[in-house]
């Protein structure tokens, strides 16, 4: 179901309440997220799940925000982390240490102390160097690591080269070649127990056919490593499934499970997915205001107060996301503009070539905006980063305040 649709007066609305009323309450730029669509994406994942023995570990990078974390731990979500400060963030949050996946390629000795101290689920490995490093500190603490291998399967996703992570080229995992032989020098090392395998290929597939062939390609190494008499208790399978954001068709999460469950099933294996962006994407918007409009010779420009550094999917991926007016208007033309803000950068723009009928003082919607929003936003330009809301209902609560000038330098010094 979608939260943020219009109602019978040409009026957005974010649930119960319009979004004009939480701009004018709150101030923009805004992030605004809907906690029943929250819900709702964590229900259908959970329940497409069925009896299958399996764990939600939602991905933090997509959306950090402790609220957002602290509705997923009530709702029996895991987490997938990738550095020390989210982990801090998931307990803070009220989120259980034991269902945690570590992610990332570049874990330092302090935080792998930090993870195995917390008592973690697993460590998703990425080399050879990380497990010597990893086996190292679980030896100093007199802590056994639990470890998955995390396989690149050399599978084209289809999708940006950004957001791309399953090829050869890319820096995350270990090749399914020398998987193997990673997984018999992890069977020697002190401190380590093998729990599992973890592969994932990228992000925004809107093919089930990527992930149906990097699972053919993990299920024959985990055949081989049992073979071997090395047992894998659970599969990662990752994250990367897509959203709507313009025309894309993505799989629905119940087809998604489906097609995973279809590969594993009689494998005796725990099933752990990594859901980020498929989460919470959908379930937030940005508000913007227009602060001028600006005739030029070849381009019309909405110059707005939201800018790259709150939103830098446009910029920095060429990503496409749906800009609204907040409310309906026939008293203004319809134009083409280019959605800009007020960065000193050429790639400071929101969408471009866009038609809306707006006026100085309008409010903008950009659907889509939950996830790699406010958690890759910055203060390029000393601007101060936006407030964020959680709606549920008629009801909504500030779930981070905008940031004041002193917030600006807080741990700097004359």
């Amino acid at each position: 179901m979608e939260y943020f649709v219009r109602n019978e007066n040409g009026s957005m609305m974010a649930e119960d309440v319009s979004v004009s009323s939480l701009a004018s309450q709150y101030g923009t730029p805004l992030y605004v997220y809907s906690e029943r669509s929250l819900r709702e994406h964590f229900a259908e994942f959970d329940e497409s799940a069925g009896d299958f023995p399996h764990l939600i570990c939602y991905a933090v990078k997509a959306n950090s925000n402790l609220s957002v974390l602290s509705l997923m731990a009530s709702l029996g979500a895991g987490f997938d982390i990738v550095s020390g400060g989210e982990l801090a963030r998931v307990i803070r949050a009220g989120g259980d240490p034991s269902r945690v996946v570590y992610s990332g390629v570049a874990k330092t000795e302090s935080e792998i102390a930090y993870a195995l101290n917390a008592g973690i689920l697993s460590f998703n490995v990425e080399s050879e160097a990380e497990m010597e490093r990893i086996s190292k500190v679980a030896v100093s603490e007199n802590i056994t690591a639990r470890v998955s291998v995390r396989v690149n399967p050399d599978v084209d996703a289809g999708t940006h080269p950004y957001i791309s992570t399953g090829l050869k080229t890319n820096k995350f995992g270990v090749p399914v070649e020398r998987a193997f032989t990673l997984y018999q020098r992890a069977r020697d090392l002190p401190g380590i127990k093998i729990v599992g395998i973890d592969c994932h290929i990228g992000s925004q597939l809107t093919s089930l056919a990527p992930f149906e062939d990097a699972l053919d390609r993990i299920v024959k190494l985990i055949i081989r490593l049992r073979n071997e008499g090395i047992v894998i208790e659970h599969i990662d399978v990752g994250g990367g499934l897509g959203v709507v954001y313009n025309e894309e068709v993505p799989p629905s999460r119940k087809s998604y499970m489906d097609a995973i469950l279809n590969k594993i099933k009689g494998l005796n294996l725990k099933l752990i997915c990594e859901p980020g962006r498929s989460m919470v994407a959908n379930a937030g918007i940005l508000i913007s205001r227009c602060e001028y409009l600006k005739e030029g010779e070849t381009v019309n420009f909405c110059i707005v107060d939201t800018a790259m550094n709150d939103m830098i999917r446009p910029s920095l991926y060429q990503a496409w996301m749906k800009i609204e007016e907040a409310e309906l208007r026939d008293n203004v033309p319809d134009e083409v503009y280019n959605v800009v803000g007020p960065v000193c950068e050429t790639g400071d723009f929101l969408g471009k070539e866009r038609h809306l009928r707006v006026a100085a003082g309008d409010y903008l919607v950009m659907q889509g905006a939950g996830a790699y929003g406010f958690s890759m936003s910055s203060n390029y330009n000393s601007r101060p980063r936006a407030c964020e809301v959680m709606v549920s209902g008629s009801k909504h609560r500030i779930i981070r305040k905008r940031e004041t000038a002193e917030d600006l330098w807080r741990g700097e010094e004359l």
